[in-house]
């Protein structure tokens, strides 16, 4: 046999490749005798598909022909080495990132072979057989579609029941390797971005769900963390900004995370992300500490020029209009507590079925938790009622600070009165709200910071309102 393999032949010919699979064929065990054939045989099969695949189709007619997917899956279940399992996800990888012709990528999924692959019991303490393995699970993801999809997929009455590829990528999800997350997360927006409702619903339902909830989780502790270096500058000095500047680097490119999965129009997702955002991280952690004398938990708080630049960069990236909108509101109130409740408004438009408005005197408004934290409620003053006002109530200036305390108070007086990093973290969190289009303008206008050109479009829009109903102009039901 090996004096038969190192013959001379045409290395890209159709004969070559059916030697390489005949001899592959005869292979009952894979040991260290046999290992460099069976590695080399993998190596050169990887490269003569995708050679068939761009030049000649009889070559990929002969690949399905002999069941070569077949082979490889038998080649790995009576393998004994770690490398013959390295070449073999190495040579899946190859053909499949290189396959362009959609019959030959229909044909590689349309089997269980690749679903047997992936869900293959490997070594992952052995690290690179997991760099490898993640690469081939990258590779699917980068073939998917709405027709590819399906193949990998197990449905029961048109719901998705088991789907191998996701499910198995997302164990990885939090693994110490930055790479390998990185990989896991182009993998998941591949999948988030097919577009498919069956299996949108799948990766948004329990137990699947419990990924976003530990992602918003995993970012929080990064934030923390964050926050522990910005304090440790403060007396090692220097020393630190490498790694500050790393940590940053990590929290930013998580928001772009979750910007990219909300950009892939998932309604349940975007909702999770919403409320997970706004529980695990915002209303727990990051506006507590904006208050006056407020004490910070040293184990999950998080301090006040790290919470002015986290709510910045969440505005900034994450571009969801109701969490614009509640932070925004919850910073017109007292944050003392949260209540559970099933639905409502926040100023006039719907949030997600977790969260709800209420107008509230200002001594009763503020948020609460249930006990199982599983529903939020969001009770603010009435902001709107000055957009109901007539323009002879409008003689004198608006007193938001009367009704409106806490955070919009701590942030003003930051301005005045803090440090550097304060002033300049306050004049940034405004200047965001200010940028973020997602806000209504009602709440740039609460907080007191809608601009005067705007303002005065206002004024002149109520005063016309007041002429023409004085006018009669329109009949009086309307009003």
């Amino acid at each position: 046999m090996w004096f038969s393999f190192w013959r001379s032949r045409e290395r890209f010919s159709l004969d070559e490749f059916r030697f390489l699979t005949d001899q592959l064929m005869k292979v009952q065990v894979v040991n260290e005798v046999n290992k460099d054939f069976v590695i080399e045989a993998l190596r050169s099969i990887a490269e003569l598909i995708t050679y068939g695949d761009q030049h000649d189709v009889a070559y990929f007619e002969f690949f399905m022909e002999k069941q070569v997917m077949g082979e490889f899956v038998r080649i790995l279940r009576i393998s004994r080495t770690v490398i013959v399992s390295l070449q073999l996800l190495q040579t899946m990888s190859i053909v499949i990132q290189n396959l362009k012709n959609e019959h030959s990528i229909y044909y590689m999924f349309s089997n269980e072979h690749i679903n047997h692959l992936i869900t293959y019991s490997f070594d992952f303490r052995n690290e690179e057989l997991l760099s490898y393995y993640i690469s081939f699970l990258r590779a699917i993801s980068g073939k998917l579609n709405k027709n590819t999809i399906s193949l990998l997929v197990k449905t029961d009455n048109e719901e998705v029941v088991s789907f191998p590829l996701y499910v198995e990528a997302i164990r990885f999800a939090f693994h110490e390797e930055s790479m390998i997350r990185t990989a896991v997360r182009a993998l998941t927006l591949n999948v988030y971005h097919v577009g498919d409702e069956a299996v949108n619903k799948f990766v948004a339902s329990d137990p699947h769900a419990n990924y976003f909830s530990n992602l918003v989780k995993f970012f929080r502790e990064q934030c923390i963390s964050l926050d522990k270096l910005v304090n440790a500058s403060k007396c090692m000095g220097p020393d630190t900004s490498g790694s500050i500047l790393s940590s940053v680097d990590e929290i930013e490119d998580n928001l772009y995370y979750f910007s990219d999965v909300i950009s892939a129009g998932i309604p349940d997702i975007g909702r999770l992300i919403t409320d997970l955002m706004l529980k695990v991280l915002i209303f727990p952690s990051v506006l507590p500490s904006l208050r006056m004398a407020v004490v910070k938990d040293s184990d999950t708080g998080i301090g006040t020029a790290t919470s002015l630049y986290l709510l910045c960069c969440i505005l900034r990236i994450v571009k969801i209009k109701d969490l614009a909108n509640i932070v925004a509101a919850v910073l017109l109130c007292d944050i003392e507590t949260f209540v559970p409740v099933s639905e409502a408004k926040l100023n006039g438009f719907m949030v997600n079925h977790d969260m709800s408005h209420e107008n509230q005197d200002s001594e009763n408004s503020g948020f609460r938790s249930d006990s199982d934290g599983q529903s939020l409620r969001v009770l603010i003053p009435n902001i709107s009622s000055s957009l109901n006002s007539h323009p002879e109530d409008d003689s004198s200036e608006p007193d938001h600070g009367r009704t409106y305390s806490a955070l919009r108070e701590a942030l003003l007086s930051y301005i005045t009165t803090g440090d550097d990093v304060q002033v300049s973290g306050s004049l940034s969190m405004l200047a965001t709200l200010l940028q973020t289009k997602e806000l209504e303008e009602s709440m740039l206008d609460a907080l007191g910071i809608l601009p005067q050109r705007k303002q005065q479009k206002k004024l002149l829009l109520l005063w016309l309102v007041k002429d023409l109903r004085k006018s009669n102009f329109f009949p009086q039901k309307i009003w």
